[in-house]
């Protein structure tokens, strides 16, 4: 009994490690990739625990090797965006300026009932109120609601002025790549993109970490630490 207990004690916290090292996201919100690795692991962790016959190595050194494989495939999302795309998809609009995407409700395989669950559980009863829906690759959705539903903000308390429908914010850089498609979009070009990263004192686009165009069709950009 005394040998069952320390070899799920030992069990315990090799994964309470393994956990930590993978990184406080994969408790709040898990990437698919990473419900697999979890899945595996919990498996792993529990043969060796129940049959004592079974090495206590032999439930570790694949529990290590699972934490090594989900650390390089983090550090590759992190690089690539189209490895990432690959590894944990894209997230889908499915409300689009007030009008339901039909086609990507079918894609994801969403019913209506499972969209209206969604938004009332972020508080909006009325799907008319919805300028945006976004399915993240989380499964969690995101919602924007439209302009004249805002929470009001100070900045909103000033008379005599139309309330202006927002756009989505565009991600045109991150990690030091450029995103063609998403700048054309826009209807800016690249000239207009390095004016910009000019006036905040960054010279390349490789030296840009995070730059983003806002709803209001602010730049925002953030410099790479060295």
């Amino acid at each position: 009994m005394f040998i069952v207990f320390v070899r799920a004690l030992l069990l315990y916290l090799v994964v309470v490690t393994s956990m930590r090292m993978m990184g406080k996201r994969q408790i709040a919100e898990m990437q698919p990739f990473e419900l697999v690795i979890m899945i595996m692991t919990a498996d792993l962790a529990a043969t060796p625990m129940e049959d004592t016959d079974i090495p206590l190595i032999n439930g570790i050194i694949p529990i290590i090797a699972l934490l090594s494989i989900q650390i390089l495939v983090s550090y590759f999302s992190l690089k690539s965006k189209k490895f990432s795309d690959f590894i944990c998809g894209k997230p889908s609009i499915l409300i689009h300026k007030g009008k339901i995407d039909e086609a990507e409700l079918y894609r994801q395989r969403i019913n209506m009932d499972d969209l209206l669950e969604s938004l009332r559980n972020k508080d909006y009863f009325n799907i008319s109120d919805v300028e945006y829906a976004i399915l993240e690759t989380n499964g969690q959705i995101s919602v924007m609601p439209r302009a004249d539903k805002n929470p009001v903000v100070v900045s909103d308390l000033k008379p005599n002025e139309s309330i202006q429908v927002e756009e989505l914010p565009v991600s045109l850089i991150i990690d030091g790549k450029l995103d063609f498609n998403k700048l054309e979009k826009t209807g800016y070009d690249e000239k207009w993109l390095m004016d910009q990263l000019k006036q905040k004192n960054i010279k390349s686009i490789d030296k840009v970490f995070f730059a983003f165009l806002s709803s209001d069709k602010k730049f925002y950009a953030q410099k790479k630490k060295n």
